[in-house]
């Protein structure tokens, strides 16, 4: 379970200091430019190509910077649970607008912890042992926030709901891996046994022999 002590002396994100509106989430206007030069279309690997969306909403993220102590804007985007078509494990993974720059992304995890923002009821706090949004593994303090209250009450709901599947499902995958393991255990004792049975026949047909020999 995340430090929600730690966690909470962080909460900082409020209305006023960032100057919070309803607008502040919503979708950016279209504006669209007839292109000079016709370039050919490139196909650009997302690495999402086998996952399954599960809920997507419009929202703010932040992230606490400890050098500074200071809350960093990370971007607006759409915030998304998705699902691997095999392994069926779920990851959060946010893309700012426009760029669509990876912000957050990181697998839902059983000790993490939504924690309420002082001064907003419509943002939430959580602690990241390992986001890879920068491509490298970090512990991170993460704060996101949504349109409405609505927006931010179905977030943690949902959050909750993947990091219950996500458990369920290392937990099926340890028994898998045990059970796996159990029989290849069996399947060694009785090929020792089988080896030992052998071994002794042998020895048998041999001293038969030697017997004959004798006589």
């Amino acid at each position: 379970m995340a430090d929600t002590a730690d966690t909470e002396n962080k909460q900082v994100v409020t209305e006023s200091s960032k100057g919070a509106e309803e607008e502040d989430v919503a979708p950016s206007p279209d504006i669209h430019f007839e292109p000079i030069v016709s370039l050919d279309e490139v196909e650009v690997k997302t690495h999402e190509e086998d996952e399954d969306v599960l809920f997507k909403m419009r929202a703010k993220l932040f992230r606490f910077d400890k050098s500074s102590k200071e809350w960093k804007e990370r971007g607006t985007g759409d915030v998304r649970f998705l699902q691997h078509k095999e392994t069926k494990r779920i990851r959060l993974v946010m893309r700012r607008d426009k760029t669509h720059k990876v912000c957050a992304n990181h697998y839902i995890t059983a000790e993490m912890q939504l924690s309420p923002n002082v001064g907003s009821d419509r943002s939430w706090v959580w602690n990241v042992n390992a986001d890879v949004s920068d491509g490298e593994p970090k512990a991170e303090t993460l704060a996101i926030r949504f349109a409405n209250i609505e927006n931010a009450n179905s977030f943690k709901e949902k959050f909750y709901e993947m990091q219950k599947m996500n458990i369920e499902i290392k937990e099926a995958k340890k028994k898998e891996t045990s059970k796996k393991d159990d029989e290849k255990s069996n399947e060694k004792d009785e090929k020792d046994k089988q080896d030992e049975k052998d071994e002794k026949d042998e020895k048998n047909e041999n001293d038969g022999k030697n017997e004959e020999k004798s006589s």
